[in-house]
């Protein structure tokens, strides 16, 4: 009976113990089955359906059909064995998941006894059945046994198992089989059978080690996929089983859920990095950006490609954008700052994982607005943001340049105004500040600058926009849902009280306290109520027992403030008050005292601050880090070169962590470095610096050798050669350790137990005819490197074909755009005759054809290779030749790409200091153990008779001991154990060698070298410098200076100076005298150097020097007292005034200026005592004023003149210049009509017939001067008069003025209105001209005044004209003269005469004639005086 049970069941329930090893019995039996059937399904007993259509039909072989009875059996005695101890169990497992009912009093106790029962019953049974069942399983294994000793057919125990393995790989088959007897086995590919003999050596490997059949496929190929069966057979039967080999490909050409092509199909294209990000150094507000190059297209590369800076992701934004294009992902900044440094990553996804790339962006200071500002702060945030304050907090520069900083200036900017405006200073020892006086409900950004005693830095990058508020606020805000959708929004103020008077505000503490401020808060008094509430606050200083209140200009909102006018050593307490618009609260409780702390230390520096090699440009620092604190920002790190004192600033923003890789450094050049911790207290104090460290790639172990090739063979042993590892680890390698492996055995086993030191060995002790596989590692300073892959098979077979074996060691050195150099080691092997010469063929990469590059075999081990394309990638492989033909062609060479290298050095060739002629190469980026392999026209070293060769720091030397033309040809050197080719040649020409011979010679027999030979100064005062200059000299340099063959020495009348720091010589004679002729000789020796210059002073050179030291010596003196600094010399002004100018200098109040013409003083003379310039004007040149003028000045002191000659070719000049200046004056020709006819002229400034020349056309024909025609000139005219005109007269006239070389010409045209006019005036003035001839008029004759005593007669007489003879009437006082007694009048032709007898006073007054006639009349006057005797009237007295 089964009996139901629940959780609330009475009786013992099982214990746990039986329970879990039934199920523990149970399992295992269910496992063995599982895996019995599944190797039996897995095996090929029945043949599977692989690549065939639903359509085809199933067909099985014989073999199928003895694995699916053998199948049968299997699981018929399964059924006899475990049916029925599988039913027994169930049973026990049902009733265990059965429902019990539940039972209550004695029913409950029956339940329990008939659950015991139940369970002692089925644990009995159980135990009988498991000892049943291992009794016939015993005895099933003795009849198994039995039966397999006897005969029977054979049967797979252990089927073959497929395989899915990758390219390159070995893949084992293995299979159980039992049959007795031992069974025939045979190995089938796709049907066909396999025997080894037909394929390559090695290629399969067939075992049958008492019924364990094993075959191993070696170095897999796609070729070697299929279906691989094996039949076994004896005489009572047959069976087979087979298994699928599945080889997977790099190139994704086969199925299978692990190819390429499913992957790609699924995760997109295997996006690879075709370019290395490389370190960015940027510039502060410089745009900088970050390029890298993949080998696919990008799928969706917008999403895809992702740029992260310091585990950061970024997004695009105004200054920073992402592109993709053509397969490159960029990143670019427009405008740098600090807080952009960082490290760069680019992440892009691939089906095997995502690939990225990372490199740090450096970005340094901008020049600063004056010169030692220090740099700009960064990282400006704004924190504990209220209402109407907040904290703003910034990282400090890390270049102070010129001075410590000593404050910040901080600056705000209200929105997006770019209105900045100064709002408060820090000072330099915090880099935290609270900003107070905010409004709320604004928004703010902050920038910091950084002050030292040279000015003030840039401005730092602006804080992001804060927006002022209460940041408590919103969490006093909830949002409750309803009503699908909508939202109620309750705040906590909504649940206040209605309060009056706010109650105190409560814990008044100060939150932060620094050396210039103390921020102080307080919590909000409860309850609060609902009006808006304000803060006033007290302050004591503890001991005064008064409180005060503290000004403010604007109130409190926030519950914080900062004290800012605190005194240093004071000790205060602070209390608050809450006042809303009913009032002012009580005052809180009063804070705990508060004291302004002292200027905050900086932290210390790190310690244990050490520098390792990293890579050829980067040092990789590392530190002990400082006990981090609340204030640690980073760590700065600084550089300089080795002997260098100025450190340069690695990083502009701090850094975390402990350890850095520094970028951007020279290769082979020394650093140090150091550390500073950052605080908000500044930059701490530098760490010890570090030991100096050359900038070199870091010594690790090399990579495996690789590209085995056999090299010769015998019957017992075979030569290998290998490859150099592609990466040596920085170091030279040392040698290699080899093992073997025979293909019939299971084991590898060591060749060598010492390092071989070439890439060539002997491996000797092996079994002809068995095949071989070999295998290295290679070792360095640093240890063993990577195992390289096993070599292919080669057979133990000795050669003994006719043909070379293959050459050997092919590389490449040399490498340019266009061509390589190219080596290669003759074969070992040299078969039925000696090597002849040599085939090199060469293979464009990616296609499969060898091209020969020779037409025929050359004889050499090397060949330059030419005209190649720039950008390909080649490879390289050469073949013996003999006359047996060509061998075996060596193993090709790596993929060259052919390219210029930027940094690729060259053999320099030069001249040492001791003379020796040398070539010399450096290779700063080579390994430590590096190896310079020189040698000579590429067939081995140089000559050690004739050359020496010294090693250096990263240098090698080639020294010529007796250069000659045997040391003519190439040169050439290669750095062994490098990563990369470091390779160079020189071509020693005949030319060159001369050039370099020439250039020892001058080294070892030295010339002190000559930078200007004798030089001769007359000095100031008449002295005479004889100087010359050569290179700069030791101070043990000496002098020997030779005049006419007798060495002189220093005195007072000739000084000889000799300044070997400048190589100046100088011999200064005081007097030069005819003593003084003669050669002078300096000897000059340094050393080894000497050089020798004379300078000859004799005939016409010594008397023209003489000559010269006499005038300078006596135009010294001259200048000791007032002298003329310049002389006389004329110039003519544009009026034609002629000036004489000179200027006097050193002249005092006293001194005396005199002109003088002729030896006659000239008083029009004129000086100015103020700029001591004399002037003399000649307004109109002449003949009379050629002579000597001399200006002389004078005063106690001495005396000094200068004279001008104005004759002979100064006066010609004169008036050569005064003609040309008067010609380019004149007017242009005007017309003019005259009484005579018409009148052409024009206006001159000046006129000199002499050096002045006038012609005059018309209608270009020269007229001269006639009856009708008449041509002048004056002082300042020249004019042409026309008599009578006519008609015959228009035309245009044109004045040619000849004034020296200058030639002036003028033209009119008297034509048209311009000759009618002439000619109405011509006409006018000739009318005018008749009537003045005729008109009556007093020619002459009567006085203005005339004067007579009385009682004496008067005459007076006066000439008259005109035509018709006039009318005569006299006049006294205007009225007519009546002629009675005394007075007459006699007409005499034209002389008129009035006689007045025994004058008297009343004859006094004016008298006048008055002629008269038709054209006219006229009145001539005359006053008459009559005096008494003796005195004189008083009338003549007023006139």
């Amino acid at each position: 009976m089964t009996l139901p049970h629940s959780p609330g069941n009475v009786g013992e329930p099982r214990p746990p113990q039986a329970v879990e090893v039934h199920r523990l019995e149970h399992y295992q039996e269910e496992e063995q089955k599982e895996e019995r059937q599944h190797s039996l399904h897995m095996g090929s007993s029945i043949q599977r359906r692989t690549y065939r259509s639903s359509d085809e039909e199933y067909r099985f072989s014989s073999a199928d059909y003895a694995l699916a009875a053998a199948l049968a059996l299997t699981a018929s005695s399964e059924t006899s064995r475990e049916a029925k101890l599988r039913r027994q169990t169930s049973t026990v497992e049902l009733e265990e998941r059965g429902q019990k009912r539940v039972g209550f009093g004695n029913d409950w106790e029956r339940t329990e006894v008939a659950f015991l029962r139940t369970r002692q019953l089925l644990r009995q049974r159980r135990d009988r059945k498991m000892l049943r069942q291992r009794t016939e399983e015993k005895i099933r294994e003795a009849k198994e046994l039995r039966e397999l000793c006897s005969g029977r057919g054979p049967w797979f125990w252990m089927p073959l198992r497929s395989h899915a393995v990758w390219e390159n790989t070995t893949v084992l088959l293995i299979c159980t089989v039992r049959a007795s007897p031992p069974p025939q086995v045979t190995w089938y590919k796709n049907n066909v059978r396999i025997d080894p003999r037909l394929f390559p050596a090695g290629k399969y490997r067939i075992t049958n080690n008492y019924g364990l059949l094993t075959l191993e496929i070696r170095r897999c190929t796609t070729e070697d996929a299929g279906t691989y069966t094996v039949m076994v057979k004896n005489i009572y039967g047959q069976a087979s089983s087979f298994a699928k080999v599945l080889v997977q490909t790099y190139m994704g050409k086969d199925a299978g859920f692990d190819s390429e092509i499913f992957k790609r199909l699924m995760f997109g294209p295997n996006v690879e990095f075709a370019s290395v990000l490389k370190p960015v150094f940027a510039r502060e507000k410089e745009p900088f950006s970050l390029s890298c190059l993949f080998s696919e297209d990008v799928l969706d590369a917008e999403k895809n490609i992702q740029w992260f800076q310091d585990g950061r992701l970024l997004r695009s934004s105004e200054h920073r954008q992402s592109f993709y294009a053509n397969r490159q992902a960029s990143l670019k900044v427009s405008c740098a700052y600090k807080e952009d440094e960082g490290l760069y990553m680019v992440q892009v996804p691939s089906p095997f994982g995502p690939r990225e790339q990372s490199t740090y962006v450096f970005v340094r200071d901008a020049a600063a607005e004056k010169q030692g500002a220090p740099g700009s702060p960064l990282n400006v945030q704004c924190l504990d943001v209220n209402r109407d304050c907040l904290l703003l907090t910034w990282t400090p520069p890390s270049d102070s340049r010129s001075s410590p900083i000593s404050s910040y200036s901080i600056e705000w900017c209200q929105g997006e105004s770019e209105q900045w405006v100064l709002c408060h200073e820090a000072p330099g020892g915090t880099c935290r500040c609270p900003i107070q006086g905010l409004m709320e409900g604004q928004s703010y950004r902050f920038r910091v600058r950084a002050i030292n005693k040279a000015g003030r830095s840039l401005p730092s990058k602006a804080s992001e926009p804060i927006v002022m508020g209460d940041h408590v606020e919103a969490h006093k805000k909830t949002e409750i849902a309803f009503d699908l959708g909508n939202k109620i929004t309750i705040s906590t103020d909504d649940f206040e009280d209605f309060v009056v008077i706010p109650s105190p505000p409560t814990n008044v503490h100060a939150v932060e306290i620094r050396e210039a401020y103390a921020l102080l808060g307080w919590d909000e008094p409860s309850p609060r109520g609902k009006s808006p509430l304000t803060y006033s606050l007290e302050k004591s200083v503890i001991g005064s027992g008064t409180w005060e209140a503290i000004n403010l200009e604007t109130p409190v909102k926030s519950p914080r403030f900062a004290l800012l006018d605190l005194e240093k050593g004071k000790s205060y307490v602070f209390r608050v008050r809450a006042m809303n618009q009913y009032g002012m609260s009580d005052p809180s409780e009063p804070s705990e005292p508060i004291v302004l702390r002292g200027k905050p230390a900086t932290l210390p520096p790190p310690t244990q601050v050490q520098a390792f090699r990293d890579t050829q440009t980067s040092v990789s620092l590392i530190w002990n880090p400082v006990k981090e604190g609340p204030e640690l920002l980073g760590y700065y790190i600084y550089s300089r070169e080795a002997g260098s004192s100025e450190w340069q600033t690695v990083n502009n923003k701090p850094i975390h962590g402990n350890k850095f890789s520094i970028p951007g450094l020279r290769t082979g050049k020394e650093y140090e470095f150091c550390v500073r911790s950052v605080s908000e207290a500044g930059v701490g104090e530098s760490s010890a610096a570090t030991e100096p460290i050359r900038v070199k790639q870091a010594l690790a172990t090399p990579s495996a050798p690789y590209d085995f090739t056999l090299l010769n063979c015998g019957k017992n042993d075979m030569v290998i050669g290998w490859k150099l590892p592609k990466r040596c680890g920085g170091g030279k390698i040392l040698g290699y350790f080899l093992d073997q492996h025979d293909s019939e055995e299971l084991d590898w086993h060591p060749i060598n137990q010492q390092l071989v030191p070439t890439r060539v060995c002997k491996v000797s002790n092996l079994c002809q005819g068995h095949f071989y596989e070999f295998r290295a590692r290679a070792a360095n300073w640093a240890g063993v490197g990577e195992l390289s892959a096993p070599s292919n098979l080669f057979e133990c077979k000795e050669w003994t074909m006719p043909q070379p074996g293959p050459p050997y060691d092919v590389r490449a050195s040399e490498i340019c755009a266009t061509s390589l150099m190219l080596h290669w080691e003759p074969p070992m092997y040299t078969g039925a005759g000696p090597v002849t010469g040599y085939h090199i063929s060469v293979q464009e990469e990616g296609s499969e054809q060898w091209k020969s590059i020779t037409p025929g075999p050359i004889s050499g081990t090397h060949l330059r290779v030419s005209d190649l394309q720039t950008g390909k990638t080649y490879l390289f492989q050469v073949q013996a030749v003999n006359s047996a033909g060509a061998g075996k062609p060596s193993m090709p060479t790596d993929p060259i790409l052919l390219e210029d290298k930027p940094d690729a050095q060259e053999i320099e060739v030069g001249v040492d200091e001791e003379g020796f002629i040398y070539l010399a190469f450096e290779a700063p980026e080579a390994p430590d153990s590096l190896e310079f392999q020189w040698s000579k026209d590429y067939k081995g070293p140089p000559d050690p008779q004739r050359v020496r060769i010294e090693e250096g720091e990263n240098k090698s030397k080639v020294i010529l001991k007796e250069p000659d033309l045997e040391d003519l040809g190439v040169y050439s050197v290669v750095v062994t154990d490098a990563d990369e080719d470091i390779s160079a040649s020189h071509t020693l020409t005949e030319e060159e060698l001369n050039k370099l011979k020439k250039l020892s010679h001058e080294i070892r027999n030295p010339v002190i070298k000559l930078i200007s030979g004798w030089n001769v100064e007359v000095l100031e005062q008449g002295e005479v410098r004889l100087w010359l200059e050569v290179e700069k000299l030791s101070p043990a340099a000496e002098l020997h200076l030779i005049f006419n063959e007798k060495e002189i020495f220093s005195s007072p009348d000739r000084r000889i100076n000799f300044d070997r720091e400048k190589g100046l010589v100088e011999v200064i004679i005081q007097v030069l005298t005819e003593d003084d002729k003669g050669s002078y000789t300096a000897q000059l020796q340094d050393g080894k150097a000497k050089n020798q210059i004379t300078l000859a002073l004799v005939d016409d050179d010594f008397d023209r020097l003489l000559r010269k030291a006499d005038a300078k010596r006596r135009d010294w003196k001259r200048k000791q007292g007032p002298y003329f600094e310049e002389f006389l010399r004329w110039k003519i002004t544009e009026d034609c005034q002629v000036l004489l100018t000179c200027k006097v200098t050193n002249t005092k109040k006293e001194t005396l200026f005199q002109w003088f013409f002729q030896k006659n003083e000239l008083p029009d003379g004129q000086y100015d005592t103020q700029t001591g310039a004399g002037l003399f004007c000649i307004e109109e040149m002449s003949k009379e004023d050629q002579g000597v003028y001399r200006a002389v000045v004078s005063d106690d002191r001495g005396e000094d003149d200068t004279i001008l000659d104005l004759t002979g070719e100064a006066l010609d000049a004169i008036f050569t210049e005064l003609g040309r200046i008067s010609a380019l004056s004149a007017t242009p020709l005007k017309i003019q009509g005259t009484e005579e006819g018409i009148r052409i002229f024009s206006k001159v400034k000046y006129f000199n017939v002499e050096y002045m020349k006038t012609t005059w056309f018309h209608k270009e024909k020269r007229l001269e001067t006639g009856d009708r025609v008449r041509a002048g000139t004056t002082l300042n005219e020249i004019w042409l008069h026309i008599l009578d005109p006519k008609d015959s007269d228009k035309g245009k006239y044109i004045l040619e003025i000849a004034a020296g070389n200058k030639v002036q010409q003028l033209s009119a045209d008297l034509s048209g209105q311009a000759f009618d006019d002439a000619m109405a005036e011509h006409q006018r003035l000739k009318a005018a001209a008749i009537i003045e001839k005729n008109r009556a008029k007093v020619v002459r004759g009567l006085p203005d005044v005339a004067t007579i005593m009385e009682d004496k007669t008067l005459c007076l007489t006066c000439v008259i004209s005109g035509d018709p003879a006039p009318e005569i009437s006299w006049l006294k006082n205007d009225q007519p003269v009546t002629f009675l007694d005394r007075y007459h009048m006699e007409v005499k032709g034209t002389e008129v005469t009035i006689t007045i007898e025994k004058v008297n006073v009343e004859d006094s007054g004016r008298y006048g004639v008055f002629v008269k006639n038709k054209y006219g009349s006229e009145t001539g006057q005359v006053t008459i005086g009559v005096f008494k005797h003796g005195e004189e009237p008083q009338e003549m007295k007023k006139m």
